[in-house]
């Protein structure tokens, strides 16, 4: 039995309906799990949330604005921050992005992990510059596509936004049915072979369509406020479960939308799920306790993982412009060489080679070369093979703050 905190809502509680189970049960399992996996199965039938009232106490109301404020400021401090590098001529037109791009790899990373998708700061690196990488990285890196994607269509949060953004993230992964709604019922429980024995099934695939549609009129309300309506809405996908996989970094892809729709970030993906990675059984059990109608722990659970984002995110951004500036003053190369202006884009990409120097700096490969040998020589960057083909280096600095900032959120507060 899940403990409970706070009031039930019987407005957001599932309901359940039998439905029948026509598919044989697997010839390799036990005689018991196949006399399990035979006969009606019960699905949840999930409210439609579109007009409901959420009322909440006023301490989580206000424990829930006040991570929104702290969201918003820190949002604004690295914007400021840019502005800053941008008035002093040492960067012309970096601006916020290359910080921008790393908070959002980060986060990218930490919303896989909750569904049990790592790969390593070092090996995501390497991915993005490399054709051979692992598969989890490959998804790690989709789901980088799939959040700029959805943040791209905040102004228009909508089913084919949503599609858009799953089709990103799974492209290529056909038994995921990439941008497609599912066909069939799924369930929950990797150890259950059907329906029938799942810890949680969502509702019958006829039932998808409109639910999907209710929970995106739900988002785009502009009377709630933002953490809650963010969580609920999360919550309420995740129940729905509208796809054949993905739907934890799909859902979680929403949220970033619903934030920048909202206006509580403007410039920066927030690690959110980096927040929820801190304790995830307490994230898994808040989702349970909303689909019985309570709707406080998911909102609790969002209210403690923005501040957590925001203070590793702070701590992350303070050792990444620390190393520039150390890197700054270490650099004999003039301002607008090409050395200098690969520095910024070595904190969002610390794996390079000369051809990606090339193409990101916008010069020759025999100057590109150049200026890796320049960061080589000041002790910016690091070769990580000795032949004379295929050669890599690594911003060695950037890779220790990405690794830090991933030992925080493992760690409990």
């Amino acid at each position: 039995m899940t403990h409970h905190a706070g009031t039930h809502h019987a407005a957001f509680a599932v309901s359940w309906e039998s439905r029948g189970w026509d598919r044989a049960p697997s010839p390799d399992s036990s005689r018991r799990k196949q006399l399990a996996a035979r006969g009606p199965y019960q699905a949840a039938v999930p409210p439609l949330i579109a007009n409901a009232q959420v009322p909440l106490s006023a301490t989580l109301q206000a424990e829930a604005e006040d991570a929104v404020r702290a969201i918003t400021r820190f949002d604004s401090e690295v914007t400021a921050v840019a502005a800053r590098r941008s008035e002093t001529g040492e960067v012309k037109d970096v601006e916020v992005a290359p910080l921008a791009s790393v908070l959002l790899r980060t986060e990218s990373a930490s919303s896989s992990e909750i569904e049990g998708i790592t790969a390593g700061v070092k090996a995501l690196a390497l991915a993005a510059i490399s054709d051979r990488s692992g598969p989890n990285a490959e998804l790690i890196n989709a789901n980088v596509t799939a959040m700029q994607r959805a943040v791209a269509l905040s102004d228009e949060i909508s089913v084919n936004a949503i599609l858009a953004a799953h089709d990103a993230l799974l492209a290529g992964h056909a038994y995921a049915a990439p941008g497609q709604l599912r066909t069939q019922q799924v369930w929950i429980g990797s150890n259950a072979a059907s329906p029938h024995t799942a810890e949680f099934v969502p509702p019958h695939q006829s039932r998808v369509p409109a639910l999907l549609e209710d929970v995106i009129a739900f988002a785009n309300r502009g009377d709630l406020p933002v953490l809650a309506q963010v969580a609920i809405a999360h919550a309420q996908f995740e129940t729905i479960h509208p796809f054949n996989d993905g739907n934890g970094r799909t859902g979680r892809v929403l949220v970033h939308a619903m934030l920048r729709r909202s206006d509580v970030t403007r410039r920066l993906t927030l690690p959110v799920s980096a927040g929820l990675l801190t304790d995830t059984p307490a994230y898994f059990r808040a989702l349970d306790s909303y689909r019985e109608g309570y709707l406080e722990p998911i909102i609790e659970q969002f209210t403690a993982a923005s501040f957590r984002a925001v203070r590793n995110g702070r701590e992350l951004v303070d050792d990444l412009e620390a190393l520039y500036q150390e890197w700054s003053a270490t650099l004999p190369s003039r301002r607008g060489s090409a050395a200098r202006r690969l520095l910024p884009l070595l904190l969002n990409q610390p794996a390079v080679h000369v051809a990606y120097v090339a193409a990101s700096v916008g010069v020759t490969e025999t100057a590109a070369q150049r200026a890796v040998d320049q960061l080589e020589s000041a002790g910016i960057l690091t070769r990580t093979n000795t032949g004379k083909r295929n050669r890599v280096w690594l911003a060695l600095g950037v890779i220790d703050a990405l690794d830090r900032f991933a030992d925080r959120v493992k760690r409990r507060n």
